[in-house]
């Protein structure tokens, strides 16, 4: 099946053939063609499946189906984190070059000022986090009530974050009568809860089982002591070369902080993603990682939530997540798109319940690693029972709450939109991008489109509360400021 076998505009379709995407992903082969013809979606499929463009594409085609004049908020894209934003942002720019439509990204962690000017302006859709949907909603900058198309997207990370009463107080806002695509990674009792009480008589998709992980991924377990896995992932990374575009995982913000130093210190480059990082330094330490010249990331579970790059090589957990599912969203960074990918997990004592659990979602063991530089000094644990439920794992699963900016600013403004893994976009004219930043971030720099970011634009220094957003210049014949300048730095909004 073809790309213009799914029902998609002629302007869609040259977006897609422009990005190079040949053929559809099966989530965009089966949730598709019921979005464009209105019907509500409940899409169940992994990290790195072309979900972004499953919802993107259609969402792109009914908006432009019924533009107006002016542009009226008429779709909502609620998605966890920051990052997860920005990509869905970006994609909306790479494949909606074509359409006369215009969105707009909002998050916390910058001034609040420029998305309110962006939103006045208007919009045809909206990408959000919830706590900033949520502050701007209450100061009556963003309505609702002419949302026709809802998304929410990774729904199952709304619940570990601790979104989903926000999720829920944007939800009683929207219109009655609007569609809805429901995407989830996992589907735990309350998402299926939560996706029974929004949707009305949805096509379901599940490309993978639920909890799975992809076969092309291989997976090991070395077990360490705690006080070792320093050395460990040093030793890893210096005698095998072909660790070569590797993700690591930590479970705190201090300990992402602390493995850099680590590594640095033994002569390895290496950043660090977490809530605490300004987006600038999150932007910057994202570009070298995808660029390449960056080797080594270390990322938060909820930092790392947004980051999709082509070429992961490795996965390495060096804590063990205490959420399962966590385990399958992070291990979905590498070996995607049908590419092989290698997960490594360090596991120290305290952390082999964790591992039990782990293994009794997928289904399977993690094969072990039992001769390497730095063997544990308890014994080995017996292999899980895979079939015996409650009792003997980790306990009770306490959701994780966000570790920073949950919800607010990117502006971008566009005449169109797409998706983040494969096709979206298309309609009638080019889109010109400008990004805005504060005083202590220099001028404003023309955006390449996505792929194609110059240094200047990600750079700058560490953003300041009262930094500006990104916004694209206005269409023709619309109204807005004259583009040559810095926005005045406002004076520090409060963010969350």
């Amino acid at each position: 099946m073809q790309f213009r076998d799914l029902g998609l505009s002629a302007p869609l379709l040259r977006a897609i053939e422009q990005t190079g995407y040949e053929t559809p992903t099966p989530i965009q082969r089966e949730a598709i063609p019921p979005a464009i013809a209105g019907r509500d979606v409940l899409g169940c499929a992994q990290t790195g499946t072309g979900k972004t463009a499953a919802f993107a594409l259609p969402l792109l085609q009914r908006l432009d189906a019924s533009a107006g004049d002016e542009p009226k908020l008429r779709a909502l894209v609620l998605t966890p984190t920051r990052e997860l934003a920005i990509q869905i942002g970006d994609s909306f720019t790479t494949y909606g070059k074509g359409l006369d439509l215009w969105h707009t990204v909002i998050f916390g962690g910058v001034n609040e000022k420029p998305q309110i000017a962006e939103l006045r302006d208007g919009v045809d859709a909206l990408i959000a986090t919830p706590g900033r949907l949520l502050d701007l909603m209450n100061q009556g900058h963003v309505k609702l009530a002419d949302v026709e198309i809802f998304v929410l997207d990774e729904a199952d990370r709304m619940l570990d974050m601790g979104f989903l009463p926000d999720v829920k107080r944007v939800i009683a806002k929207l219109p009655r009568e609007r569609q809805t695509l429901f995407f989830s990674a996992t589907m735990p009792p309350d998402i299926r809860a939560l996706a029974d009480s929004l949707l009305r008589d949805p096509v379901s998709v599940a490309v993978t089982p639920v909890s799975s992980t992809a076969e092309r991924i291989d997976q090991h377990v070395y077990f360490v002591d705690k006080g070792n896995k320093p050395r460990l992932l040093v030793d890893l990374l210096k005698k095998d070369p072909a660790i070569e575009h590797t993700l690591v995982f930590t479970r705190t913000k201090h300990g992402a902080n602390k493995v850099v130093q680590q590594l640095e210190k033994a002569g390895l480059k290496a950043a660090a993603i977490h809530g605490n990082k300004s987006q600038n330094a999150r932007e910057r330490a994202m570009t070298g990682f995808r660029t390449g010249e960056l080797r080594l990331l270390v990322a938060t579970d909820i930092a790392a939530r947004g980051i999709d790059v082509e070429g992961i090589t490795h996965v390495i957990n060096y804590d063990l997540p205490n959420i399962p599912e966590t385990y399958v969203h992070r291990i979905g960074r590498t070996g995607r798109a049908g590419a092989a990918g290698i997960a490594i997990s360090f596991c120290e004592s305290e952390e082999r319940p964790y591992l039990v659990d782990i293994e009794r979602l997928i289904g399977k063991h993690v094969p072990r690693v039992e001769q390497h530089a730095y063997p544990p000094s308890e014994p080995l644990p017996p292999m899980t029972d895979l079939a015996r439920r409650g009792g003997g794992g980790a306990g009770p699963r306490p959701a994780q709450r966000p570790s920073g900016g949950g919800g607010g600013g990117r502006p971008q403004h566009a005449r169109g939109g797409g998706p983040s893994r494969g096709p979206g976009g298309g309609g009638r004219g080019p889109i010109v991008e400008r990004v805005s930043r504060g005083k202590s971030e220099g001028p404003i720099v023309e955006r390449k489109p996505a792929g194609e970011r110059s240094a200047a634009a990600e750079g700058g220094s560490a953003a300041q509360p009262g930094d500006g957003g990104r916004r694209r210049k206005r269409r023709r014949g619309g109204r807005g400021r004259r583009p040559g300048g810095p926005r005045p730095e406002a004076q520090g909004a409060p963010t969350r």
